[in-house]
């Protein structure tokens, strides 16, 4: 307690990452959500008021803590990145999954007031293969760490996508970088805070080492010549951050209600491929490979600096993780306006926003998102300060 005081009153930083987190407060086998340690930080005038993160496991029996630490803690959600791991690289089944992950993950913190911010969600960190390793190697390859490959997690939920590693095929790598733009749109326009691994917007490598944290070399470093070398996904990782600051129905502060506002929309309303909302029986096809996301802007909690509501924009997400491109129905909206496609990350560059009637072309391994509203032909924000 004394060294953490320490840190916040005299090197002023404003919060921790409590590395194993559990092991500080479990007895024998289970976690104890009241133990002495939650009991002092939350009394303690210096630390109550920082930031409080916890690496939900530890090695051992009942070290997976994963949504157990009380209010006031946020938490690595270790069950959103193997859910959006596995949804991009192709599994079956993952939908129902992938929409609580992507809602804020209430089941895990949507009891004891906790908000969606106690979710951290990340798909890469520290630990592990970097973004651009994921989508290139379907193994770990870690023998220059000296444990003959036995070291680092063989769970990697990854994929290579036709060949293991390096390669200069140009389809091959055409899809890499489809699906990692898939997964950084939707790290940025999930309910939650996003955790960026440092690199990932630049393509970094670690060759397929999953555990380098053994090597200062080539393979643990930043090599700053990827900043023109990838420049276009470092410009589309800017314009991801820059649609959900502009949108506020993309970071609520409370968890989704799923009841209609006044207007008759739901706060958020999953959609099926005929526009449609879906039913008990969609939600158990476990071959379906795509989702729809309709986010009411009329649902929005967040305030301005002189506390009065922020007006929101009604969005819809696509999701499509098949090859196959997919015409989508546009669901019906209440409110009069029209449709245009703000973002579709099967695309590099920035576009115009463009008004779309009826159907969107939703591409296969690609995020697709559009806004509702009365101003057709209206500029996005984010594409003038681009363009400015």
């Amino acid at each position: 307690m004394d060294s953490l005081r320490y840190w916040v009153q005299e090197m002023h930083v404003d919060g921790f990452r409590f590395d194993l987190a559990p092991a500080l407060v479990r007895g024998l086998l289970d976690m104890n959500r009241l133990d002495w340690f939650f009991a002092l930080i939350q009394q303690d005038p210096v630390l109550c008021g920082v930031k409080l993160i916890a690496e939900p496991w530890d090695v051992g029996q009942g070290g997976y803590q994963v949504g157990n630490f009380p209010a006031g803690w946020a938490e690595w959600n270790g069950r959103y990145r193997d859910a959006v791991r596995r949804f991009w690289r192709g599994d079956p089944g993952l939908v129902p999954e992938l929409a609580s992950r992507l809602s804020g993950s209430q089941d895990l913190y949507g009891r004891g007031n906790k908000a969606p911010q106690s979710s951290v969600n990340f798909v890469t960190c520290h630990d592990g293969f970097t973004l651009a390793d994921l989508v290139s190697y379907d193994r770990k390859h870690n023998l220059a760490n000296g444990e003959e490959d036995r070291d680092g997690t063989d769970s990697n939920w990854s994929r290579n996508f036709g060949v293991e590693g390096p390669t200069q095929d140009p389809t091959v790598l055409q899809v890499r970088r489809r699906v990692q733009r898939a997964l950084l749109t939707t790290l940025a326009f999930s309910q939650g805070v996003p955790m960026l691994s440092m690199g990932d917007e630049l393509g970094r490598t670690q060759r397929g080492n999953n555990n380098a944290y053994c090597q200062d070399d080539e393979t643990s470093w930043v090599d700053w010549a990827l900043c023109e070398q990838r420049e276009e996904l470092r410009r589309f990782t800017r314009r991801l951050l820059a649609l959900r600051r502009e949108h506020p129905v993309l970071r609520r502060r409370a968890h989704f209600s799923g009841r209609p506002t006044s207007e008759g929309l739901k706060d958020v309303t999953w959609v099926r491929q005929d526009g449609l909302e879906m039913t008990t029986d969609d939600w158990h096809d476990g071959e379906r490979t795509f989702l729809g996301q309709l986010l009411d802007g009329q649902a929005t909690d967040e305030l301005d600096e002189r506390g009065q509501r922020l007006a929101g924009e009604t969005l819809l997400v696509l999701f499509n993780a098949g090859c196959p491109d997919l015409d989508v129905v546009l669901p019906t909206v209440p409110r009069k306006g029209k449709w245009r496609e703000l973002l579709c990350s099967a695309r590099v560059g920035p576009s115009e926003p463009k008004e779309v009637r009826g159907t969107v072309r939703s591409p296969g391994q690609s995020v697709t998102l559009l806004v509702h509203d009365e101003l057709a032909g209206q500029t996005s924000r984010f594409l003038l300060r681009e363009q400015g």
